[in-house]
């Protein structure tokens, strides 16, 4: 298994020496096998190693366990921890999608190179999901080997040698009952189709893995070939072939403040190019509007940008597109959407201003960096919550907590914001 990951590592450019390693631990036997192998490799790699827990506090006490057991495992090799929390509420994707996107703004918000431990079964789960949900090239790419800072490389390895590492050198793992149910497709996945699909190739696992880090590779390629400081002119789109075309697209839609763009948005704009109409418009979500004047193409927000409010507490605040509670904290909570800190004074939502910082735990950085950084596109910058209170600024949506204003005891309050409140005119 160690030399698997060696190779993933290798192929993908995954880590430098001197790097700073972060492990996500769930408990569970991929996350226990991955931190475990790196620990091995760490000198080799010539890396600094630590790890991160996510609670979630969606299954009681089994929840606490997996954390407790977490803590104890790193205390066992002297592993740098970190752990973060939140009370998960089911957003419009559904709870399942709320605890991961919390997961990973957790996980986002450390310094270094995040290690995920996704295997081959969970990225052929992945292709078979998408497939019967219904899917094109991209989609079948299935898992990233490498994202942003989250690197993923258990990618070619399989449950059963997963299993064999970890009975070869005794360690203990944590089993989540949710995984015992077929309530989500996944499970059912995991429980019927797999084993089905396995019967006929042991292999399976490994064979739609590698196809999809395959067609991931070919997507790369379109999607370089779409990437373009501007976007071409109308004449120019017509000619490409299609599935360029509609890669250039999707990426000025996302740059205009669209943030999943759906085949039929891209058909819409594709519409306005073959059009008779010299000057024609499409309405899409976000309050984007494209129109077409004569050879261009442009892009336009009319949410405006929201005006500073105060913030309630203890309540409830509407702020542009966010809903944020307040609340006394009876724990200590901070992700990037929620803090717990101790305000002097009033607190207030605002837009960014010129000249904005904040330090985290890797130091200060501009607000204007860290939107480039974590790529959020221009047209959403001005709506992302600042929260200051009189002495400046507490935390940034998304981004986290101010270090030196993180409450480090009770009491104190929580703010925490929700992306649910309607579009206007939906």
């Amino acid at each position: 298994m160690r030399n698997k990951l060696l190779r993933m590592i290798r192929q993908y450019d995954m880590i430098m020496p001197g790097d700073t390693v972060v492990c996500a631990v769930s408990g569970g036997a991929d996350s226990v096998a991955l931190l475990f192998a790196m620990y091995l490799l760490k000198d080799r790699l010539d890396i600094r190693l630590e790890a991160a827990h996510f609670n979630h506090h969606l299954r009681g006490e089994e929840s606490d366990g997996d954390e407790a057991f977490v803590r104890e495992f790193c205390g066992r090799f002297d592993i740098p921890l970190h752990v973060g929390s939140a009370e998960v509420r089911p957003g419009k994707k559904g709870l399942e999608a709320a605890a991961r996107d919390a997961r990973y703004a957790f996980l986002r918000s450390l310094d270094g190179k995040i290690a995920t431990a996704h295997t081959a079964d969970d990225n052929a789960e992945t292709v078979i999901m998408r497939m019967i949900r219904g899917t094109g090239l991209k989609g079948l790419g299935a898992i990233a080997p490498v994202s942003g800072n989250v690197i993923r490389p258990m990618l070619l390895i399989n449950r059963q040698e997963v299993e064999e590492f970890l009975n070869a050198w005794g360690l203990p793992h944590r089993e989540d009952s949710s995984n015992a149910s077929d309530a989500f497709l996944r499970n059912r996945i995991r429980h019927t189709v797999m084993p089905l699909l396995k019967s006929e190739n042991p292999r399976l696992a490994e064979n739609l893995s590698l196809m999809a880090l395959r067609l991931r590779e070919d997507e790369d390629f379109l999607a370089a070939q779409s990437d373009f400081a501007t976007l071409p002119g109308v004449q120019t789109l017509k000619a490409m072939p299609k599935a360029r075309r509609s890669r250039c697209i999707e990426r000025f839609l996302k740059d205009s403040g669209v943030k999943e763009p759906e085949d039929s948005h891209i058909s819409g704009v594709e519409g306005l190019l073959f059009s008779d109409r010299p000057s024609a418009r499409v309405n899409l979500p976000g309050g984007v509007t494209v129109s077409r004047r004569y050879d261009r193409l442009e892009a336009r927000t009319h949410k405006p940008r929201p005006e500073p409010v105060v913030l309630t507490c203890p309540g409830e605040t509407v702020y542009g597109d966010y809903r944020v509670t307040c609340t006394p904290a009876d724990k200590i909570v901070n992700t990037p959407d929620t803090f717990t800190v101790r305000p002097v004074g009033t607190m207030i939502l605002r837009p960014r201003e010129s000249g904005d910082s904040i330090r985290l735990s890797g130091g200060t950085k501009s607000l204007k960096k860290l939107f480039i950084d974590r790529k959020i596109p221009a047209a959403m910058r001005e709506r992302i919550p600042v929260l200051c209170d009189e002495q400046g600024i507490l935390g940034i949506y998304s981004i986290g907590v101010h270090a030196d204003r993180a409450a480090g005891e009770l009491p104190a309050v929580t703010v925490h914001f929700d992306v649910d409140v309607p579009e206007s005119g939906d």
